[in-house]
């Protein structure tokens, strides 16, 4: 039974469509070259991210009975309560974000979508990984389902060399296809393995061969990636960066994207809270200030004309169970909460198709539904971006995104309309 006092939310609602965060009265589109277009950087969170503990379900009493030893108090719940959300009452935030997230949120820079992700029930973190960063269906042409959607939507754009980045140690399904893209991990290790005479050795081999423009393409883009990258760099542990580490580069890997590149990928680690997951405080709780302050700082850094110009999506594999484990953690789930940030984006509220959460809206009885699909979400929010039609988008997704695009936004004001 309800306690609290306030209303409860409607059984479903729709409050804003995906495509209409990028809230622009005209559409971005490009003009005479991609140096015109908007950056777009995605942080993929690896692990799966327990989101019900950044974006508390404030108004759930389901929620503090499932996590009798890791739920988040209620706002004016003491010092360790969530934060209220500007005009919300269902959700609020996790104090850890309080310094960071909380005035982006405020400003109307920050959106969040619950209950997003994909329909795959693998609960397999490679898998599921693969098939977000691929973002195409099963029945999909094989030569789409070998390349990711970051790269296919580099394609259609005509993101030039230099432009997109991996900031990784190996180069992301996401960013593999027929642009050549180069991958540099925030600890400097990638990159590496070919030096000068390498190089030199490379392009001889492949010297009067219908490669070999690719050849000289590939090499430079490595090689003006690794000029950027290569000072001031400190160890960060195996796979993706840290948390901590990724709030130390935040700032440089704005001032890169300000004066160079248009799409950005990174990805972080240490998301995967088992055992010992904590609360308003905690392993978790630590993680999530670090990303926040990162977040905040990289949009900062970047400056307001330029945030303008940005988007951020933040991205997780997939949700954790709604409720605790017997080691005070939590276990692979289903749906999660998506972030997008930018000076454009109409933020300053909690976006997408939504029920009440608790165990009677649970999928298969322990984890968050998937209401948003999120290849629908960034079909949305790219076409509003870039001014790409479903034609386009088909290109950049598959046919089937593109037809429900096309059926949302029409008798929309232009590409990306709203969403409803």
């Amino acid at each position: 039974m309800r306690s609290d006092p306030r209303p409860m939310m409607s059984t479903r609602r729709r409050l804003l469509g995906a495509a209409a965060l990028a809230g622009l009265a005209t559409p971005w589109r490009l003009r005479a070259a991609p140096a015109d277009s908007p950056r777009l950087l995605v942080v993929f969170l690896r692990g799966a991210c327990d989101m019900a503990s950044l974006l508390v379900p404030a108004a759930s009493d389901d929620y503090l009975t499932a996590r009798p030893r890791i739920a988040i108090a209620r706002p004016g719940g003491g010092l360790e309560a969530a934060l209220a959300l500007p005009g919300e009452v269902d959700w609020a935030l996790a104090p850890a974000l309080g310094d960071s997230l909380l005035p982006l949120y405020a400003r109307g820079e920050l959106a969040f979508l619950p209950f997003t992700g994909i329909h795959d029930l693998s609960r397999s973190h490679f898998e599921t990984q693969d098939r977000l960063e691929m973002g195409a269906a099963d029945g999909s042409p094989a030569e789409v389902r070998r390349s990711g959607w970051m790269n296919r939507l580099a394609a259609e754009i005509g993101a030039g060399r230099g432009e997109v980045i991996a900031l990784t140690r190996e180069l992301p399904l996401i960013l593999r296809g027929d642009i050549a893209v180069p991958n540099q991990a925030l600890d400097g290790a990638s990159l590496a393995g070919i030096d000068a005479r390498q190089a030199a050795r490379l392009r001889q081999m492949y010297a009067g061969t219908a490669l070999a423009g690719a050849v000289d393409d590939g090499l430079e883009v490595r090689r003006m990636a690794q000029q950027d990258l290569a000072p001031g760099m400190e160890p960060a542990g195996r796979g993706a960066i840290s948390a901590r580490g990724f709030e130390g580069e935040a700032r440089r890997i704005a001032r890169l994207m300000r004066e160079r590149w248009r799409l950005g990928f990174v990805d972080i680690g240490g998301w995967d809270t088992h055992v010992g997951q904590g609360g308003a405080t905690g392993a978790l709780a630590t993680r999530a200030g670090e990303l926040g302050r990162g977040l905040a700082g990289f949009a900062a850094e970047l400056g307001e004309a330029a945030w303008r110009d940005t988007v951020v999506v933040v991205m997780s594999e997939f949700g954790r169970t709604f409720r605790e484990n017997g080691s005070r953690g939590t276990d692979h789930g289903h749906g999660t909460t998506w972030m997008v940030l930018g000076g454009a984006v109409r933020g300053g509220r909690i976006a997408g198709e939504q029920v009440p959460v608790g165990f009677a809206t649970l999928h298969q009885g322990r984890d968050w539904p998937v209401l948003n699909d999120y290849r629908v979400l960034l079909a949305g929010l790219l076409g509003r971006m870039y001014g790409l039609d479903a034609a386009r988008l088909a290109r950049v997704f598959d046919a089937r995104v593109a037809r429900v695009f096309d059926a949302r936004v029409a008798g929309a004001s232009g590409p990306g309309g709203g969403l409803v």
